[in-house]
């Protein structure tokens, strides 16, 4: 879902409210918070705003940034506030009509040509004009400025950018050096405004670095956060809510000439958890929830209570995970992984044994309560692009007796109390991570603590804040483990920052980002170069069935090695008050991907 872009996969927190579809498709995150908790009484907060028709929603963790070229995770506000030249149809999963109106493809898809909507403008009354898209792609190349969405732009071999050039006051041509499958779909990056942040770009501060990685941070007053998308930023109060209103020169209107959106408000409810999030929705506090799998059949049972619907769109597009640390770089003199460690996460033998050492079954049916089934690929299942087990992807079915082969051959021991231990004789413990508040996670976390205390491991379970851990994942890089999830979508071109080798998020074994210290005695496997080839050679094929069989060797070369040891698919489910009326949802757009058509009823 992406809200960044829809060419890249985000870190996700969790799966709650909907996915807006800009590839951002978060399991986002929710609950009934007491006044002592939220510190805002919800009952007088909806009396004063009575008067306009709202729609409340709930997020697990304040928003980490305003600036959506530098966001890394989900959920985030950029559904709401931006936009790209074209955008997804949920239900269809087409690109469609965005900023532009229409575009022209020429030379065997290497020039493409979009042009703008007449008069449109920013949330300050501006013109936003073809400039404004030159900008935001020249930020998007900038090797200065990190950027999750830039890998999904890198062409070819050589990783080239198209050529963004002005043609007109209202067409933008983009120059491919060669065909490119996924350019299309890609031009949903947002566009950000040339008259507010060029500056930021243009200075740089006592480091070198451009004024433009520290602007519009959450500190940024919501007034100053120009914006082009159906609503703008009007109130941020950290760890309480985020409130957004209706744009008044957002471009779109209804057959009847009527402005849209029609919801006059948006607020974000930050709660501490999805199990209050939860409670939240029952009290009537949220318009709606993702559905836990543990709440499902008590929820179903209070749809025509409590009027509302429970939406299932079928196997979701994200992926959940559990990932070992496996760089065996340092950071000035110091390993980022302890060598010891790091010997045993980079075996290809141990990650197996952890695999087979995992009970799926058991996690569908307690945690998940059936809605759900073992995950085998990062493709996600509704992408044609998806290649079952039938097709001889490997898969690991709950076996102790396997795991523990596989580690004795390894070299790994059993000491008389039937605890692990490496060849050299250290007891095998590591500490695993996962965001907190994230009831799914937590259980999850806690399952392979216990499950792989059978294989005589010790694992120290450690949920952290999600801001936090994302700080972890992408700028200290010092972990062992963790559990966690990443966006999906149809296109699997929008993982290729998961998979290339410089890519923003290929956090099994991520390199130093721009502006980062540098990492010294970074490597990469051969599997792993091989599919980062793959996912460069497979965006230049145009053909599907040629990019189907190559995408398909990706999938068998990430069950094989496990830089990412999946886990389940649950359905993708939400629950929306029925006073919300327009609601067209899938796995792929969640509730709110039409949020300009949707309104409330009285």
């Amino acid at each position: 879902m992406t809200q960044a872009s829809g060419a890249t996969r985000t870190l996700h927190s969790a799966g709650l409210w909907g996915n807006p579809i800009k590839r951002l498709l978060s399991l986002a995150l929710l609950l009934v918070l007491s006044l002592t908790t939220t510190g805002c009484n919800l009952s007088q907060f909806a009396q004063a705003s009575a008067d306009v028709p709202r729609l409340v929603l709930s997020v697990l963790s304040d928003p980490k940034t305003f600036n959506p070229v530098l966001s890394q995770e989900s959920p985030n506000i950029f559904s709401f506030t931006f936009e790209g030249l074209t955008t997804t149809d949920g239900v269809s999963g087409e690109t469609v009509p965005a900023l532009a109106e229409s575009w022209e493809i020429e030379d065997e898809g290497k020039i493409l040509v979009f042009t703008l909507r007449d008069g449109l403008r920013w949330s300050d009354g501006e013109p936003l004009t073809v400039d404004d898209v030159l900008f935001t792609y020249d930020v998007l190349f900038n090797p200065d400025i990190p950027t999750n969405s830039r890998d999904g732009f890198r062409i070819g071999t050589e990783g080239l950018f198209p050529e963004v050039s002005k043609l007109d006051e209202r067409r933008v041509q983009f120059t491919l050096p060669e065909p490119f499958a996924p350019m299309l779909e890609n031009t949903s990056l947002n566009i950000i405004p040339a008259h507010i942040l060029q500056s930021s770009v243009d200075s740089v501060d006592a480091q070198g670095n451009p004024l433009f990685l520290s602007t519009w941070g959450t500190n940024t007053p919501p007034s100053q956060i120009i914006v082009n998308g159906p609503y703008r930023l009007t109130q941020y109060v950290p760890g309480e809510r985020v409130i957004f209103e209706r744009n008044p020169y957002y471009w779109r209107q209804d057959s009847q000439g009527n402005s849209q959106p029609y919801i006059e408000q948006i607020v974000w409810q930050i709660v501490s958890s999805t199990d209050t999030a939860f409670f939240q929705f029952r009290s009537g506090g949220l318009d709606s929830v993702g559905v836990q799998p543990d709440f499902f059949s008590l929820l179903k049972r209070e749809e025509e209570r409590g009027n509302f619907t429970i939406y299932n769109g079928g196997p979701g597009l994200g992926t959940n995970f559990l990932a070992f640390n496996l760089n065996r770089a340092s950071r000035n003199g110091k390993p980022l992984v302890d060598p010891i460690k790091s010997a045993w996460f980079n075996s290809v033998a141990f990650r197996q044994a952890v695999s087979y050492g995992i009970d799926r079954a058991t996690m569908v049916n307690n945690i998940f309560q059936g809605l759900g089934e073992p995950q085998t690929s990062p493709i996600s299942v509704p992408s044609p692009f998806y290649a079952p087990p039938e097709m001889g992807i490997r898969t690991y079915d709950y076996d102790l007796e396997k795991a523990k082969e596989l580690l004795v051959a390894d070299g790994f021991q059993y000491n008389p109390a039937g605890e692990l231990l490496d060849a050299a004789g250290n007891r095998v413990r590591f500490t695993l991570i996962t965001n907190s508040g994230n009831k799914i996670r937590e259980s999850i976390g806690a399952q392979i603590k216990n499950d792989l205390e059978k294989l005589g491991m010790q694992v120290d379970f450690q949920p952290l804040a999600f801001n936090a851990l994302v700080d972890r994942l992408t700028d200290s890089l010092e972990w062992d483990a963790f559990v966690l999830g990443l966006t999906g979508g149809l296109e699997p071109n929008g993982g290729a920052n998961v998979w290339l080798l410089d890519g923003a998020l290929h956090a099994f074994n991520q390199n130093a980002g721009p502006g980062q210290a540098p990492l010294n005695g970074w490597q990469a496997a051969d599997w792993e170069r091989r599919i980062a080839d793959i996912y460069v050679q497979a965006a230049q094929v145009i053909d599907e069935d040629e990019r189907f069989e190559l995408y398909k060797e990706t999938q068998q070369l990430t069950q094989d090695y496990l830089p990412f040891i999946y886990l389940i698919n649950n359905l993708s489910l939400t629950a929306v008050r029925n006073r919300v009326e327009g609601v067209k949802y899938t796995a792929l757009g969640g509730a709110l991907w039409n949020i300009h058509e949707l309104s409330i009823e009285d």
